[in-house]
Order: C-alpha cells, then structure tokens, then sequence
C-alpha cells in the first residue's frame, strides 16, 4: 500500500499504487502521440527523457500522501512486472478520472475493467458524490468507456490537449447512479 492506497485487482489486471519505481516503464511505454495526443496540453511534448521519473516524483507521489490524487499502475494479471497503462483519481473540480494505455493493449476491453475498478472506489471506499471527466470529443475509445459505464455529457466546451485546442465533453456519473447501475 502507498499512503493508504490499495492494489486492486479485476478478471485481467492488477492495478498497484504507481510508485517511483514504475519511472522506466512508463518513460518507456508513454511517450508515444497516440496516448498523449488527448491528454491535458500540461503534458509536455515531446515528452522529455526525464519526464516520467520527474512527473512522478514531483506531482504523483506528493498527491498521494496528501490524499488527494490515488494513481494506479496497469498490469496484466498474467504478467504483473509488466506495466501496459496507468489510471488515476484526482480530487480536482470537474476532473475526476485520467488514464492511457499502451497502445498494443487497447481494444481488448481492459480499460474498461480498470474504469469500472476505480469508479468503484471512488465511490465506495473515497466516498464522493460525483465523477466527472473531462475528455475530446475526437477520443472516441474513451467516450465509449464512460458511455459503458452509464455516464452522460453533462456540459460541452473547447479544451487545450497535447494535440492542440479541441471540442470537449464532461462526463459524469453520480453515485447513486453508479450505485443502481451496479444493482441492476
């Protein structure tokens, strides 16, 4: 556990607390326009060589001992030294969800597991009353993940991603939402 974050685990995957540790692997698997392309224009690009180990250390780690961000590493269960993506919770206004996957393991709906996974924390163990993501129009996997998941659009707007200023959507699901989706 990393500042009282659990690893979670779905049908496929582990999700362990990102740690400094995961730096190479992300810096290996990361820096590639199809993942960062949507992304938040923060992200820099290109990605520098030391961008990963810096990312981490400097914002990630500080966020989680201070509670307000819980950030996952994505692995295989079959392989669990092998880091494919990372997800991420943050306690932000209207910005609630993030997460990318290396590209040779999209469209298998591993994604989805680790969204659904969590969501459920957000809610059950975290407590909040809302989720809401913020993603490009143009992203048309990751919309469908919040659309599997019973979120809608709830405000439409103009963004600055990676790949420059883009239509963008905000998505949200309520936990009673979430809660009945769940039941049902």
């Amino acid at each position: 556990m990393t500042a009282g974050i659990p690893t979670l685990e779905t049908a496929r995957l582990l999700l362990r607390p990102l740690a400094l540790d995961d730096a190479a692997a992300v810096q290996r698997t990361f820096p590639q326009w199809e993942i960062v392309r949507h992304l938040a224009a923060h992200v820099p690009w290109p990605y520098p060589a030391d961008g990963a180990e810096t990312f981490i250390r400097d914002k990630v780690l500080p966020a989680m001992d201070a509670g307000t961000e819980w950030h996952w590493s994505l692995r295989p269960g079959t392989e669990p030294e092998r880091l494919i993506g990372v997800i991420s919770l943050m306690d932000r206004e209207d910005d609630n969800r993030g997460f990318w996957l290396d590209p040779a393991w999209q469209g298998r709906g591993l994604m989805t597991e680790a969204a659904e996974a969590v969501t459920d924390f957000w809610f059950e163990v975290l407590g909040r009353p809302v989720l809401r993501v913020p993603k490009a129009v143009a992203n048309g996997p990751s919309r469908r993940i919040s659309e599997r998941s019973g979120m809608r659009v709830i405000a439409r707007d103009e963004r600055d991603y990676v790949a420059g200023r883009l239509p963008s959507e905000l998505w949200e699901i309520t936990r009673e939402a979430w809660r009945a989706r769940r039941s049902g």
